[in-house]
């Protein structure tokens, strides 16, 4: 099962994309990545904001050339009333509507599900937003930042006397992307049965908040409160992160055996004895002084000797690696983690493709990020037959 980017399993299926910046492009580059047909609709002249997000290469920003890989761009002002009966046009003609506006702007721009559903019954239409479309905090503007202040989880993040921290990734922005292409893929699936579309709508705050479930299982069914514990868990110990001579590892003590196994590999097999551990319990109640005798044990050696005796004795354990030392892995190498693309500006790259990898499915050709508006033209005399004349007078107009 070595093949990426497999081509056909939403091959024919079209997704009018109306989203920017990170959460919605997220869930089309999905899609895309299977095979579905983008129409990516942004603003003439400027285009989608990450267009401008650092870093750039040859003028061309990264960030928008790996979120967009697969997808068609065309130019539309959807403030024009011309440019609302092209989308509404397009609309008709496709399957999936991905939008990320904030709630009731599309409405107020004639584009509301209701409106397009009369259109197309069987258009399955997709709202991403940050907070809902209903509910007191809706028309809050929203970044991962935003979500991942409010949505718990920096509360839960970082050093146990700290700070609130960040995940060092949009984690709120991918999540929700990838719940919406999971509720695409399940209103495709209903759309077999009934023949009919729907509409779905996923929140980034609700999408994060899903995620916290040991943090919840503690708040729900326990009078404990939550906190931060830096790379320990929670509730279990010993699941903590050490330093050795040459870099940091972790190990994980999540079972009785586990944690037997541990003390033989440190060398203190009569720890499995010792009251202050025999149990999860107890090794909580007395977590500094376990943690101090497993740090003393690392600090004496480097990170490949502390591996090497962790493994032998099958514990969970790794090293802490940076993204460099990912990429220089075999492993990446196996897995084939990065594969290679093309950009107009960029050139040859490599990105990161969907992970999901699916068995006897021939991979799809490399895929590239469009120039802005570079599919206007073909996508206008294609989709909604509009001669060279007409496509020349919404120009002029500005509408393309």
């Amino acid at each position: 099962m070595n093949q990426l980017l497999p081509a056909h399993l939403f091959a024919g299926l079209r997704v009018l994309d109306l989203t920017r910046v990170m959460s919605g492009p997220f869930c089309t580059a999905m899609l895309a990545d299977l095979g579905a047909e983008i129409i990516k609709v942004e603003l003439p002249g400027s285009g989608d904001e990450s267009r401008y997000f650092a870093p750039h290469v040859n003028g061309e920003s990264t960030y928008f050339a790996l979120l967009n890989r697969g997808k068609r761009s065309i130019t539309i002002n959807m403030k024009s009333p011309e440019g609302i009966g092209l989308i509404r046009d397009l609309a008709k003609k496709a399957d999936v509507l991905v939008e990320n506006f904030r709630p009731g702007v599309m409405e107020r721009l004639g584009l509301g599900y209701e409106v397009l559903k009369a259109d197309n019954p069987r258009l399955i239409y997709a709202s991403i937003s940050g907070f809902g479309q209903q509910g007191p905090l809706a028309d809050l503007p929203a970044f991962d930042l935003v979500i991942q202040a409010m949505s718990g989880l920096m509360s839960v993040t970082g050093e146990a006397g700290g700070r609130a921290t960040a995940v060092g990734e949009s984690v709120a922005d991918v999540t929700t992307g990838m719940f919406a292409a999971w509720g695409i893929a399940a209103a495709l699936y209903d759309r077999e049965r009934t023949g009919t579309g729907r509409r779905l709508e996923v929140a980034m705050l609700d999408s994060v908040f899903s995620m916290l479930l040991t943090n919840l299982s503690r708040r729900l069914f326990t009078d404990k409160p939550t906190r931060r514990v830096g790379n320990r868990h929670p509730e279990t110990y010993p699941v903590d992160s050490f330093a050795t001579k040459t870099g940091d590892i972790v190990l994980v003590g999540f079972s009785e055996a586990i944690v037997k196994r541990i003390f033989e590999a440190i060398g203190h097999p009569e720890l499995s004895a010792d009251p202050r551990f025999k149990t999860n319990h107890d090794r909580n109640t007395h977590e500094a002084e376990l943690r101090a005798i497993l740090a003393d044990w690392a600090d004496g050696l480097t990170q490949d000797d502390a591996l090497a005796r962790l493994r032998a004795a099958d514990v969970p354990a790794a090293p802490v690696w940076s993204l460099d030392d990912v990429l220089a892995s075999e492993h990446a190498t196996a897995r084939q983690l990065l594969v290679p693309g093309h950009n107009a500006k960029l050139g040859d790259i490599k990105f990161a493709p969907q992970p999901v990898r699916f068995a006897g499915t021939p991979a799809s050709a490399p895929m590239r990020a469009p120039t802005l508006g570079e599919d206007t033209e073909a996508v206008l005399r294609d989709e909604l037959g509009l001669d060279e004349a007409r496509i020349a007078a919404l120009r002029a107009a500005k509408t393309v």
